[in-house]
């Protein structure tokens, strides 16, 4: 029986490994063998996750056709790969990637590292924050205090507690969108409420359109939902969202969803004005697409001059276009998995009754946490807080990446969690690769882009302050020297780190 589970094409493999293409070798530096470049641009695509452990690969000769090269080329890279644990053959059967024993499976999303790892490792992966105590903990005891009258009933509410139901409604009016709790669903995070969505308006094989980076987690729950991604080329640097492409793409494409970061988008910071979401949505309308807005960055602003736009689904009075998603993850604590949907009263009943066969409600002790933080003031306490650890986090990171690698480019965001660096010419997942040899883990930029794009980037979010983020980019400058060599193997070895 064969031991693959799913296939690349050659062409597709083709263009994989095109999008990994280093800057120019400089004068004396000495490139690879053919066949070991070959055999590398494999190995990392699987230590990427961007090609599947288990998935079957070209036979030799249609590689050769797809690359240009001797079949040869592609015969002897295929023998390192097997020899080095990543490729494994059998007549008749063909061959499919696997990784080497003790080696773990490479991650498909930006989880984060188990604690027992943050002694030696620098997490830049993983855009969350530490709790903003002392409000976490507040919270937690006036969910207690509130939980009685609730434990004498079954503790399933489909569409979330009426008492939360109502405070997000409230908050939402009080922001200028009118809104009643039939308009609220109250989900297990945001990833809970985008799945939701995308399985109600987009079964298997339905196109949904993507900024292009758009959230790496997004677009790999979209795939495994069986989507077909359509990406939206972003402007450059903080300019965002060009509405010329964004109507030709809802035009052509015509697809099922969109779905867009308007605040503070992941992972390049940009921040969509008034005249950007009023296109956006009115496009949206035209070709017969339902937007899904994510807001889980809307309170996290970081200048003090900031002036924020009104919310997308302000633009659809009607309420027939826009889907808005929001969460307590980014703007409180990813701990805090409580997240809701707004959207019209029979959009909200569909998604209500679709969620019997999913996860049947969100837990109510949380539901409790959050509506204790709205009710009493702890939110904008808490939020107040975040930002502040945020603001002082992004200083110390873009300060200690301009002295340690003052080739890299980005732009500032005035908000959110993230920084979209351009690696000075070299290959992302070649600094993903190197950094977890020298003690830092970083994503590349193709986790964010569909099909190999963003080769030439890394994302670096506001995780880290003051003397580790100086450390991290110590890390990462030491990660730049490893690929400017020509590998990724080797390097310097990871200091211990206490902050």
């Amino acid at each position: 029986m064969a031991q693959w589970t799913s296939a690349v094409g050659p062409a597709q493999l083709a263009r994989l490994l095109q999008s990994q293409q280093d800057r120019p070798a400089g004068p004396g530096t000495r490139r690879p063998p053919a066949y070991r470049a070959l055999a590398d641009g494999v190995r990392l695509l699987v230590l990427e996750g961007r090609v599947p452990v288990a998935a079957r690969l070209p036979a030799e000769r249609e590689l050769a056709l797809s690359l240009s090269v001797s079949r040869t080329t592609v015969a002897a890279a295929y023998e390192a790969l097997r020899s080095e644990g990543f490729l494994e053959s059998r007549r008749g059967a063909g061959s499919w990637t696997a990784v080497p024993a003790g080696n773990p499976l490479p991650a498909r999303g930006l989880e984060p590292l188990p604690p027992e790892a943050l002694g030696s490792m620098i997490d830049l992966g993983c855009a969350a924050l530490p709790a903003p105590e002392p409000w976490l903990t507040r919270a937690v005891q006036g969910a207690l205090e509130d939980l009685p009258p609730y434990a004498h009933t079954h503790g399933d509410y489909p569409a979330g507690l009426p008492a939360l139901r109502a405070m997000i409604a409230e908050r939402y009016t009080a922001r200028g969108i009118p809104t009643m709790p039939e308009q609220i669903m109250v989900t297990t995070g945001a990833m809970g409420a985008i799945d939701a969505i995308c399985h109600l308006f987009a079964p298997r094989g339905e196109r949904i359109a993507v900024e292009s980076p758009s959230y790496a987690n997004i677009l790999q729950l979209m795939r495994e939902a069986g989507a077909r991604l359509v990406p939206v080329a972003m402007a450059e640097g903080l300019a965002g969202w060009d509405m010329d492409r964004w109507r030709q793409v809802l035009r052509e494409a015509a697809p099922r969803l969109a779905y867009v970061v308007a605040d503070f988008h992941n992972p390049t910071g940009a921040l969509a004005d008034d005249d950007q979401r009023r296109r956006l949505v009115e496009a949206a309308r035209s070709a017969g697409t339902v937007l899904v807005a994510d807001e889980t960055m809307s309170e996290l602003w970081l200048d003090d001059d900031v002036v924020m736009p009104r919310p997308v689904c302000g633009f659809d009075p009607a309420g027939s276009t826009v889907i808005t998603v929001g969460s307590a993850s980014k703007a409180f604590w990813a701990g805090m998995r409580i997240g809701w949907v707004r959207a019209a009263p029979d959009v909200i009943r569909s998604l209500v009754a679709a969620r019997a066969y999913a996860d049947l409600g969100t837990p109510v002790v949380e539901q409790l946490a959050v509506n204790w933080l709205f009710s009493t003031g702890g939110w904008e306490r808490a939020v107040a807080v975040r930002r502040e650890q945020a603001r002082e986090n992004r200083d110390a990171l873009v300060a200690a990446v301009r002295r340690e690698l003052p080739s890299w480019h980005f732009a500032v965001p005035a908000g959110g969690l993230t920084l979209w660096v351009r690696a000075g010419g070299l290959s992302g997942s070649r600094l993903a690769e190197a950094g977890e040899r020298v003690g830092v883990r970083v994503p590349s930029g193709p986790r964010f882009g569909v099909d190999g794009a963003f080769e030439g980037y890394v994302r670096l979010p506001f995780t880290v302050g003051g003397a580790v983020a100086e450390e991290a980019a110590v890390r990462l400058a030491a990660a730049a020297r490893v690929v400017e060599r020509g590998g990724a193997g080797g390097g310097e070895a990871p200091r211990t780190f206490v902050a």
